[in-house]
């Protein structure tokens, strides 16, 4: 539960790290600053262990909730589910040879798991501190691991994963919009015709929802990829569905301020590389054309849904989030420059604070 004391979570690590390791025992527990969600996280290190036993691990509290708000809101799952979402998931992607961390222990009555740990190097960091084109590689390795769950998770779906029930359509789409209308246009731009902006964001889920879904990991950025051991490794997958697979590139690419790594024509590069990996594996692209114009409409939608979140979340009193708004005004202008129609959108935008 959220309100459980620290001392009862370090109770469980203690005995979680001494039932997986016998003659081992939980040292320091310190906290891991978590992301908007409700799971909280420590780092754990492991004392008086044999050689084969790592020097710490990650212990996470799974919060009050199973399902993210939008699966609640809009009742995508019926619940109560038969194990939470990431011990399910979990499951599917170390089938398909995904990069995961390790599961060394986990209590649904405690709702706790003890998993490996990665390090303290997401991707995004790594590569702003990359020389060179060694952040190009960087991120061509995180695409690499996209590919295998885009086109392994896609062939070898199984029913018993809950990503298989769950579908990014164009009522998911839509409703994440609403938020940008309600908090994120009244904060960086006055609107002159609601009711026309909301008919272009009708039209935008309405083409996003029409566009064939691969398994996805739906929040596949820079901080949820950690560079561990000279290989991109993948967190925070609790969330998958069914989705275009020019979503999870749209976040990879274009979230917060990945611009200061990915620039325009390193993303055409990066996106030409998806794109010749998917027909390795026998996923070709009908048309190349449509597939970029598909990618521009996830970055307007993704670029518009975390405007009015980050809106949210600082009005929330979760500080912080106001300084990549910018980064997400230019994302919309610069898909909509790249798209046809959506004039409403593109006047709002446009007085919006640069």
């Amino acid at each position: 539960m959220q309100d459980r004391s620290l001392e009862s979570i370090e109770r469980w690590i203690a005995a979680a790290v001494a039932s997986r390791w016998p003659g081992a025992r939980a040292g320091a527990t310190t906290a891991i600053k978590g992301d908007a969600s409700g799971r909280r996280f420590w780092r754990v290190a492991i004392e008086s262990a044999p050689r084969d036993v790592p020097e710490s691990a990650v212990a996470a509290d799974l919060g009050p909730h199973d399902l993210p708000l939008y699966a609640r809101a809009l009742g995508l799952l019926r619940e109560p589910l038969d194990e939470p979402p990431l011990l399910n998931v979990h499951r599917f992607l170390k089938s398909i040879g995904a990069a995961v961390p390790e599961l060394y222990a986990e209590s649904r009555d405690e709702r706790m798991i003890l998993m490996e740990d990665l390090g303290s190097t997401p991707l995004f960091d790594a590569a702003l501190n990359a020389p060179g084109e060694a952040a190009a590689a960087l991120y061509r390795a995180a695409i690499d691991q996209l590919l295998l769950i885009h086109c392994e998770g896609s062939r070898c779906a199984d029913s018993r994963c809950i990503a298989f029930r769950v579908a990014y359509d164009e009522r998911l789409f839509r409703w994440e919009l609403e938020q940008f209308i309600e908090f994120g246009m009244t904060a960086i731009a006055p609107v002159s015709d609601a009711a026309r902006l909301r008919g272009e964001l009708d039209d935008l889920a309405a083409r996003l929802g029409a566009v064939p879904r691969v398994f996805s990991h739906r929040d596949y950025h820079g901080h949820n990829l950690f560079v561990h051991r000279g290989k991109i490794h993948v967190i925070d997958f609790q969330d998958a569905l069914m989705a275009p697979a020019a979503q999870d590139l749209a976040v990879l690419m274009t979230t917060r301020d990945t611009s200061r790594i990915v620039t325009p024509a390193l993303e055409e590069r990066l996106l030409n590389y998806y794109l010749a990996g998917r027909a390795r594996r026998g996923y070709p692209e009908a048309s190349s054309a449509a597939f970029f114009e598909t990618y521009r409409l996830c970055v307007l939608q993704h670029s518009l849904k975390v405007i009015g979140r980050f809106v949210y979340l600082e009005r929330g009193g979760m500080r912080g989030y106001a300084v990549y708004l910018p980064f997400a005004i230019e994302q919309a202008r610069r898909a909509l420059d790249a798209l046809e129609g959506f004039p409403a959108l593109r006047a709002a935008l446009r007085e919006a604070a640069r």
